[in-house]
């Protein structure tokens, strides 16, 4: 079976750093940047370890915002 890549986008922009992607990511790849806010005064998230992102778009799915893009390709 193919094993699916992933990759998010977050706009930095319109996050507010509620860090409902964060808890919901099931592999733990994304978290709130360090001593880093947007325009508005916001933390934002950011994704660690790209690498291992599976492209599941449960981060997505939560986003209240809808901050964040998913893309997937499969390896």
């Amino acid at each position: 079976m193919a094993r699916s890549k992933g990759a998010i986008v977050v706009n930095q922009e319109r996050c507010k750093g509620c860090n409902l992607c964060a808890v919901a990511c099931p592999l733990g790849l994304i978290r709130l940047a360090d001593r880093m806010v947007n325009r508005r005064g916001y933390p934002f998230v950011e994704q660690v370890r790209a690498e291992e992102c599976t492209g599941c778009t449960s981060c997505a799915i939560v986003c209240p915002d809808a901050c964040i893009t998913v893309y997937r390709q499969r390896s």
